[in-house]
């Protein structure tokens, strides 16, 4: 019998995948759920699984690993191990992740198809591991779930072997799948001592990692003129210790500095907050959700989202301190005046994906 295999590796994985795997127990198609662990802490993904009232997974393990080459190598080797154990008729990944490629070169090397979910999608920055992620994997794919016609067109520029679809991006069902259950459980905002604030992010390399970029970017945080709710990074809190910053962070009146917060919290946050400032590709998605609907700034050079820039939910800022205070009050004023509509989709994309997927599960790779 066809069955799809289902591999996710990070929790933003598992948020865009979570409607995917409705969609197809909605569809009746049998299903291997894989759990690759990617994430520093492989219980807290499994706990998160459960958050989403989701299956457990039927295979999973743990690849954490410093080093970007060996963790991608032990999900090659694990990969082709279990599709050779279990024979999947195709394999869906999503997003730009190394459990995303490693998935993917095991998977083409033993010719079982490919769907990536989130194809196309570019930030012309070679410096983020991502982008090589995203490249390679669309070129072995067979099915290519672009989220939105510049995808779509990006992939075609690529002259791509595999069949475009544009189906949405599956982050606009997850929100309105998820925000009814993260209102029900959270008890986020009770620990909130701020009415009105910004919730940020921060933790890429090219920001975490130079230590005058981070000291700007909390300098920044800390002059904003509205109230800053940050829920701490591991990576970003290493890093801020090891310059002697942390402490002064965490001492502001203006920055209240959380733990790292699981999904349903973050969407709790999104909704309640009037502004967010983020280097994440999810939340300038997420923001875009007509039950978000928030203003984003983005403290990079670049982004992958354009749409989310055209629509004008978010503005690329950078990491320069005035411009970064100065977006911060445009945006507060501007707040109001965002679409209702979501560029990225009207959250029936999962149902695509799976209609899709169906209607193509004979399919071998191009020749």
């Amino acid at each position: 019998m066809d069955k799809v295999m289902i591999v996710v590796g990070t929790r933003p994985e598992i948020v865009k995948m979570a409607p995917v795997i409705r969609a197809f127990k909605k569809l009746g198609l049998p299903m291997i759920f894989v759990n690759c662990g990617q994430h520093y802490d492989y219980e807290l993904s499994e706990v998160f699984i459960r958050d989403l009232e989701l299956d457990q997974p039927d295979y999973g393990f743990r690849v954490k690993s410093p080093y970007q080459g060996i963790q991608t190598a032990r999900i090659i080797t694990y990969m082709e191990k279990l599709l050779r154990q279990t024979s999947p008729s195709i394999v869906l990944v999503e997003g730009d992740t190394n459990t995303v490629l490693g998935t993917s070169i095991a998977a083409v090397k033993l010719g079982v198809p490919i769907g990536h979910v989130e194809a196309g999608l570019r930030s012309f920055d070679l410096r983020m591991p991502e982008e090589h992620n995203r490249r390679l994997t669309d070129h072995v794919s067979t099915l290519l779930f672009a989220p939105t016609e510049i995808a779509r067109s990006n992939l075609v520029r690529e002259n791509v072997w595999g069949k475009i679809h544009v189906t949405g991006n599956t982050v606009i069902d997850a929100v309105a799948q998820h925000l009814p259950i993260a209102e029900k459980k959270s008890g986020i905002m009770d620990k909130v001592r701020f009415g009105k604030f910004a919730l940020v992010t921060a933790h890429r390399a090219e920001n975490v990692d130079d230590p005058n970029v981070l000291q700007a970017l909390m300098e920044t945080f800390a002059e904003a003129s509205v109230p800053i709710i940050f829920p701490m990074h591991p990576r970003t809190k290493k890093r801020l210790r090891q310059n002697g910053i942390l402490a002064k962070m965490k001492s502001s009146r203006n920055i209240q500095v959380m733990e790292p917060l699981g999904y349903l919290d973050f969407l709790v946050l999104m909704k309640n907050c009037s502004l967010i400032v983020t280097d994440s590709g999810g939340m300038q998605e997420e923001a875009t959700a007509p039950s978000i609907r928030k203003p984003t700034l983005v403290v990079r050079i670049s982004t992958e989202r354009p749409e989310a820039v055209s629509a004008g939910f978010a503005k690329v800022v950078g990491t320069n301190k005035p411009r970064i205070l100065k977006a911060i009050d445009e945006a507060l004023d501007q707040r109001n005046r965002l679409p209702n509509i979501s560029p990225y989709g009207d959250g029936n994309a999962a149902h695509r994906i799976a209609e899709i997927t169906k209607k193509n599960m004979t399919y071998s790779l191009p020749k």
